[in-house]
C-alpha cells in the first residue's frame, strides 16, 4: 500500500487539537486529504458519504460516543477501515479494552509527532500499534462482551436512535432531527429494544452507558 492521496478522518471534539495534528501530520503525509467531526453524529455524517476513507482516528470521549461504543460500532459496520484511538488517557486498562473491542493502534495524546506519525504509519502498513512497555490486561467480562455484541448489530441509523435516546430527546424531536416520521422513530424503538434485550429506552440508555469508559479507564 502506497501511503498516499489518504483520505483520514481525525474525530475529535478538540478544534485546536484537530488543526494541531493535522498540521503536524502534513509534512508526513503531504498528500492526504483531511476530514474532521467533532462528534459522534458528525462522523456518521462523513462515513455516510460516497469517500473511500483509509484511517479514523478517534477519540473515545468524544460527544455522542459513549466511551467505546462508538469504536465497536465503527468496526462492526465498516471492517476494512481502521481505527486508532487517540486519547489522553494512556493507563493499560484503557488501551486494553480499545485493543479488544478492534482498534487498530492507540497513540496517546501526549505522544511526540514523530511517534504519531510512525504509529499511523504502521497502521496503514496493517500492524497494530500501541505505546511500547504497556502490559496489555486480559479483557474478560462477560456482560459488557455480551453488550458490545449486540450493540454491533444495530444498524447506523439505529445507533443513532439510540444516542438520541441517551441524550434524552422525545420520538418528536429525534423524527424532526433525522427528518422522518415519528412511526419510524417507533419502528426503530422496536428492533433497538429487541436487538439490546430490553424492554424501554430507559434500558436501552442503561446498557449504552456499559461500554462508558471505567473509572479506572479514566484515572
Amino acid at each position: 500500500m502506497k501511503l498516499e492521496n489518504l483520505n483520514i478522518i481525525i474525530a475529535d471534539d478538540h478544534p485546536l487539537f484537530r488543526n494541531a495534528l493535522r498540521q503536524a501530520l502534513t509534512t508526513t503525509f503531504g498528500d492526504t486529504r483531511w476530514y474532521e467531526a467533532d462528534c459522534a453524529d458528525a462522523l456518521q455524517q462523513l462515513l455516510d458519504t460516497d469517500t473511500d476513507y483509509d484511517l479514523v482516528l478517534l477519540d473515545l470521549q468524544m460527544p455522542g460516543s459513549h466511551g467505546y461504543s462508538t469504536l465497536i460500532h465503527l468496526r462492526a459496520h465498516y471492517p476494512e477501515l481502521p481505527v486508532v484511538v487517540v486519547s489522553a488517557h494512556e493507563d493499560a486498562g484503557t488501551i486494553s479494552r480499545a485493543l479488544h473491542y478492534g482498534s487498530a493502534g492507540f497513540i496517546p495524546k501526549s505522544a511526540s509527532m514523530e511517534t504519531l506519525g510512525a504509529a499511523l504509519h504502521a497502521v496503514l502498513y496493517g500492524d497494530i500499534w500501541y505505546p511500547q512497555g504497556i502490559e496489555l490486561i486480559e479483557i474478560d467480562d462477560n456482560n459488557h462482551e455480551q453488550m458490545a455484541n449486540k450493540l454491533a448489530e444495530l444498524t447506523p441509523q439505529q445507533y443513532k436512535v439510540l444516542q438520541m435516546f441517551a441524550e434524552g430527546l422525545l420520538n418528536k424531536q429525534i423524527a424532526y432531527d433525522l427528518g422522518v416520521s415519528e412511526a419510524t422513530i417507533k419502528a426503530h424503538a422496536t428492533a433497538i429494544f429487541r436487538k439490546l434485550g430490553v424492554r424501554n429506552r430507559t434500558q436501552a440508555v442503561i446498557a449504552l452507558q456499559q461500554l462508558e469508559m471505567e473509572k479506572h479507564d479514566i484515572s
